[in-house]
């Protein structure tokens, strides 16, 4: 929790002015005792009614600035901890946005929501309480054992058996109290997954009527976090009766060796009420601790878990010097580009291989080809042949485990991830659609794109037939996750999002599986004449969308099958004459 703190350094200013109010109030508060004393030993004793009036106005002048401190440093310590949590989620979440799909993939989605929301909220609420109490507590324990010793000396050694049970007692509940805690933030981690899972595939879910059996696994991880909250705060729970027990027994204490110390004399009432005023603040500031002890277990823990995202370093990283143009090593580029134009749009794979971690088997091994602007590669071969693997590492989603991934000349791991991506129009397998309206959704691929070119994007896409029954057309809503459009729809928009784009390289990962034939070609057709300058890879399972291809490349098992046009390879690939004769007719084939 201290390496978070460091956060804090921007609001030194009103941290310090916290300090100040709060040991300004705890003065005032240890100051009270002492004016109660002189008002009953010398006031009411002695019937000086002016006494008791001067010293009484002073007391409700110190109780109204304690009071005046109090609120402020309340007011300032709520501002530092709400900055203080917004600056950890804006962190957290920046550096989240850095990480590959295998950081995704070790921490689960549903840990990482839990991590920026309660997490960062358990922090952040028990900052607010550590610059009230764990400050303010200390100095009025202290200082309160100084004024009770500065009434009578003897009388205070009541507290040299007191203090030592009373934070024996915290320690003990704190560290039996601190594994549980660490305990709920991962249960509640399990029932975010099972609650995320429930509401994502609720159309599932209810198709196949599995709704008592989702309920279970609900009822199951929620009974799971349910029961060890309950064992820890039964576990703190006797905290607090602990507290008044021995608190109650000291009262017993001063009280009788209080009463025999005024009977010899070396005592007076006013000092004795003094003297149990300093004993409360000194149980009270105790009380303050335990609370605190209650609480910081808890962030400790979610602590240690947002520092675990936090130093989580990406796999995938810029260089640290940002390469431009082609290198020396990549110049035998002979039938890439045969003039003298810089290359634009070039993707080459040299004998690349990838694994995923923790897989026994390579996805791909040996994959070696050439993309050029102005023509369309496509990808096909079986389920979990690699086509999508393929496809990701020219992002660099992924980093080769051996071989090269090679734009326009240079490796793409020299070059920033930003400009990479820069030149890259990506189409996912899984359509994935935004909260907000089509032309926002559309825009998200050029944020400055005029309103022609998202009509025009559309109209390419074979969406702007749909979009114009919409209600409101291009600023029809679109609802979470796209669930107001359908399957084929929602393909049509993300293609839409990636060809306003105008990029040098197009990627199709099975974007055209929810179109029916009829769009399919039209679609086709269409950006035949839109990427004439761009290079378009494309992965499909369909035969009829790769067949007018300049280049197919077939994937068996991780490995390139076989490369060439359709008639060439319906002669040389054993392997795509399967997959054409699985989809076509004998006469289509022909």
């Amino acid at each position: 929790m201290i390496k978070l703190f460091r956060q804090l350094k921007p609001y030194w200013l009103p941290i310090t002015a916290i300090l100040l109010l709060v040991f300004l109030q705890s003065m005032g508060d240890l100051y009270l005792p002492t004016l109660m004393s002189d008002i009953v030993d010398k006031g009411i004793v002695q019937g000086d009614r002016s006494y008791i009036w001067q010293i009484g106005g002073f007391m409700l002048l110190v109780a109204g600035g304690g009071a005046i401190c109090s609120i402020v440093a309340s007011f300032l310590s709520a501002r530092v901890s709400v900055g203080f949590g917004q600056r950890i989620r804006s962190r957290v979440f920046n550096h989240v946005e850095n990480f590959t799909l295998t950081e995704f993939d070790k921490l689960g989605t549903a840990s990482l929501i839990t991590r920026t929301t309660n997490d960062i909220t358990q922090v952040q609420t028990v900052l607010t309480m550590m610059l009230r109490m764990m400050v303010g507590a200390p100095m009025m324990m202290i200082g309160g054992l100084i004024m009770a010793v500065s009434e009578d000396a003897k009388l205070s050694l009541i507290f040299v058996v007191v203090v030592p049970v009373l934070v024996l007692a915290i320690a003990s509940v704190g560290m039996r109290g601190l594994p549980l805690f660490k305990a709920i933030q991962v249960k509640l981690d399990k029932l975010n997954l099972v609650l995320r899972e429930h509401l994502v595939g609720i159309r599932v879910i209810r198709s196949f009527n599995r709704t008592e059996h989702e309920n279970r696994r609900f009822t199951a991880a929620n009974r799971d976090l349910t029961d060890t909250a309950i064992k820890v705060n039964k576990i703190m729970a006797l905290l607090m009766p602990m507290m008044m027990f021995v608190m109650n027994f000291s009262m017993i204490a001063i009280l009788y060796f209080g009463g025999i110390r005024i009977g010899n004399g070396n005592l007076q009432v006013g000092s004795l009420m003094a003297f149990i005023q300093y004993a409360m603040q000194i149980m009270f500031s105790l009380v303050m601790v335990s609370m605190m002890f209650v609480l910081i277990p808890r962030a400790s823990a979610s602590a240690i878990r947002i520092n675990e995202v936090l130093d989580m370093v990406p796999e995938i990283t810029d260089p640290e010097v940002k390469v431009s143009g082609l290198n020396e090593s990549e110049t035998d580029l002979t039938e890439a580009v045969e003039s003298d134009q810089p290359l634009r749009g070039y993707v080459e794979f040299k004998e690349v291989s990838f694994s995923y971690p923790g897989a026994e088997q390579p996805a791909i091994s040996d994959i070696t080809f050439s993309a050029r602007p102005g023509e369309v590669t496509a990808i096909i071969g079986g389920t979990g042949s690699g086509k999508s693997t393929m496809l990701s590492l020219i992002p660099r989603f992924y980093d080769v485990v051996g071989g090269q991934v090679l734009v326009d000349g240079v490796d793409v791991r020299e070059m920033t991830q930003e400009e990479l991506r820069a030149k890259i129009g990506y189409v996912p397998q899984k359509a994935v659609l935004f909260t907000g309206t089509v032309t926002e959704n559309i825009k998200y691929g050029k944020e400055d794109a005029t309103d022609e070119e998202v009509r025009h994007a559309a109209e390419v896409a074979q969406a702007l037939d749909f979009v114009s029954k919409m209600k409101d057309g291009f600023d029809s809503e679109i609802a979470q996750g796209g669930g107001n459009v359908s399957g084929g729809q929602k393909q049509r928009l993300s293609i839409a999002r990636a060809l306003v784009r105008k990029p040098e390289i197009y990627l199709f990962d099975d974007s055209f599986s929810a179109l029916d034939f009829k769009t399919d070609a039209k679609l086709r057709a269409a950006l035949k004449g839109e990427t004439t300058e761009s290079t378009v890879l494309i992965v499909a399972q369909r035969v009829s969308t790769v067949m007018d291809a300049d280049r197919i490349i077939v994937l068996d098992e991780g490995r390139i099958a076989g490369i060439g046009n359709h008639r060439e390879l319906l002669a040389n690939s054993e392997v795509y004459r399967e997959i054409v004769s699985s989809q076509l007719s004998e006469e289509e084939i022909a």
